[in-house]
């Protein structure tokens, strides 16, 4: 997670993705990264994150602040992406919705996390007047809470009046939004990406009756994707741990890190590239 910067650190940042035409035209690794960087673009203070975006290529930038609760709409010719801001260690708003973990009546059906509807309730009025007249292709995206955020708006903007309905939804490093029922009531092209010990994709705990949505892209110890589950997945995560005690870090939080996500998608995009474009012989 990158903090609230001034316009000067702006040409430091170094950005992976380029896009010149449409978003649909790309690769699924390559949206993966995409929408990495631009969730990590949120972070920054409003003047970078719109040089950023600009570098990146979207042409058109909004922000939107009520309360705390954060979001981007970022516009191309032919795209718009609404990013949800991650917590904010110093913004009280966001610790109140992580904290506040009481599930209550979602608009649709089953329970859903009481801080994060609380963060969508304050900014949805005001994207609402955006989406309701947009006709360009329509993505969602977000870390930690801003993932969180994006889940809950995308599915009340597929259910809504509005006519352009989701194309898409990424999200890295979310938390269980709600209750199982609350989750898989909307459908939607949905990845979930996870960096192996990540804490916050582990919570609210299961046990309180929160779930996951959405095809999860696991990032193991070592930063690859992999399928793994059960016993598997538990022995990776104690080797990430102590691939994490080795190093002097704690492992649950380190890969928490917009830009650890950052990092190991762009190794993996650059994998399935040099996959599919082998070098020729010399």
């Amino acid at each position: 997670m990158n903090p609230d910067s001034d316009s000067t650190s702006a040409p430091m940042i170094k950005i992976c993705s380029k896009l010149s035409g449409s978003i649909e035209h790309l690769s699924p690794a390559r949206r993966s990264l995409l929408f990495a960087e631009v969730s990590n673009f949120t972070y920054f203070s409003e003047s970078v994150a719109v040089e950023l975006a600009g570098r990146l290529g979207l042409s058109e930038s909004r922000f939107f602040d009520r309360g705390g609760a954060q979001a981007y709409v970022f516009e191309t010719r032919d795209d718009c992406i609404v990013a949800c801001r991650g917590t904010e260690p110093n913004q009280w708003n966001d610790i109140k919705a992580d904290v506040n973990a009481a599930r209550v009546a979602a608009e649709t059906v089953g329970r859903v996390h009481r801080g994060f509807k609380e963060e969508v309730d304050d900014l949805w009025p005001f994207l609402e007047q955006v989406l309701v007249n947009n006709t360009k292709t329509l993505w969602f995206c977000g870390h930690s809470l801003g993932g969180a955020m994006a889940s809950i708006c995308a599915g009340r903007c597929r259910l809504s009046h509005i006519q352009s309905n989701p194309r898409a939804l990424y999200t890295y490093g979310c938390p269980r939004v709600g209750t199982s029922r609350y989750v898989h009531y909307v459908e939607l092209d949905y990845t979930r990406w996870v960096n192996n010990n990540d804490i916050v994709t582990r919570v609210p705990p299961a046990w309180m009756g929160y779930r996951h949505a959405g095809s999860e892209m696991y990032l193991n110890a070592y930063g690859k994707v992999r399928k793994v589950t059960g016993w598997q997945r538990t022995k990776d995560r104690w080797r990430g741990f102590w691939m994490g005690m080795k190093k002097g870090r704690i492992d649950n939080f380190d890969d928490h890190s917009i830009d650890r996500y950052i990092e190991f998608i762009h190794s993996y995009v650059e994998e399935q590239e040099s996959v599919k474009n082998p070098l020729s012989p010399g």
